[in-house]
């Protein structure tokens, strides 16, 4: 089983997803890494070359091709809940947890960077309210989330092995057993 790390951008979901792959003994692997590195560009360069639906189509691919994976951390995309089948493949083989946090706390960590192409406007903190009133739907179909506006990385972790626990334990299925 993988442990999906979705939500929107500056929730925390790569620097979250290495530390926490690294404390359960998993694999780590971020979609938007995987995409530059396939593609030889950063993201933002590659919304501005060749747009968001060109990116939306490579991260499908991504996504089709990691959900095989297992014992992996994946962190993915901000925008990969935005199609279905994204979502129906990585729930095949996997745990997904939305990392969420307020608006503000989203501009406030996304501001520094200057690299995040769906926030390349005259005022990001309105886009972001906008953006994440688009997607709302689509993150409430996750298994579990977390607001990380007031935790640090450590409480965040915490939260995610309790909910990972209590899951395991209510599962009837036993190694070995019948």
């Amino acid at each position: 089983m993988n442990i999906i790390l979705t939500g929107f951008m500056g929730t925390g979901k790569s620097a979250v997803g290495r530390k926490l792959a690294k404390k359960l003994g998993m694999e780590y692997l971020d979609t938007d890494e995987l995409i530059e590195e396939r593609e030889g560009s950063k993201i933002y360069h590659i919304f501005e070359k060749k747009g968001e639906p060109y990116f939306r189509k490579l991260e499908a691919a991504i996504v089709k091709e990691v959900s095989h994976l297992d014992r992996y951390v994946i962190s993915t995309g901000g925008g990969v809940v935005l199609k279905d089948e994204n979502i129906e493949a990585l729930r095949r083989n996997g745990f997904i947890i939305c990392l969420t946090a307020n608006p503000e706390v989203i501009l406030k960590r996304t501001e520094k960077t200057g690299d995040r192409p769906l926030l390349n406007e005259p005022d990001p903190g309105k886009r972001i309210k906008e953006l994440l009133r688009m997607r709302q739907a689509y993150y409430e179909k996750v298994d579990f989330s977390v607001d990380t506006s007031n935790l640090g990385m450590e409480e965040v972790i915490r939260k995610i092995e309790e909910v990972l626990r209590k899951k395991n334990e209510s599962c009837s299925y036993r190694p070995g057993g019948t």
